[in-house]
């Protein structure tokens, strides 16, 4: 019940046809083509060279960067946290004015 049945393989049943062989036949090369001629680069395009000051140039102004975003996202992070903090107040007044007022 609980082995699985394998399926046999079918058998052929009517007419089948003789292997037919296949004979190989010869290759003829043709004609050699030459290579293509290597294609120098395109000189419109001027090379770039970093020099040791434009290369400072070049991470001064990365790091000027990544701190005028890390201070920008600082600055939204403290402002959510401290509008967060005053609705808690706001929350917790109203909620003493609530209570004291059922009391009287």
């Amino acid at each position: 019940m609980f082995r699985p049945k394998i399926p046999t393989m079918p058998t052929l049943t009517g007419h089948t046809a003789p292997p037919v062989v296949i004979e190989p036949t010869a290759v003829v090369p043709a004609a050699q083509t030459p290579p293509p001629a290597p294609v120098a680069p395109d000189q419109s395009r001027p090379v770039v060279q970093l020099t040791p000051g434009a290369a400072l140039a070049l991470v001064g102004g990365g790091t000027a960067v990544v701190l005028v975003i890390g201070a920008v996202l600082v600055s939204m992070l403290l402002a959510v946290a401290i509008t967060g903090a005053s609705v808690a107040a706001c929350a917790v007044v109203l909620r003493s004015l609530l209570n004291a007022e059922r009391k009287h």
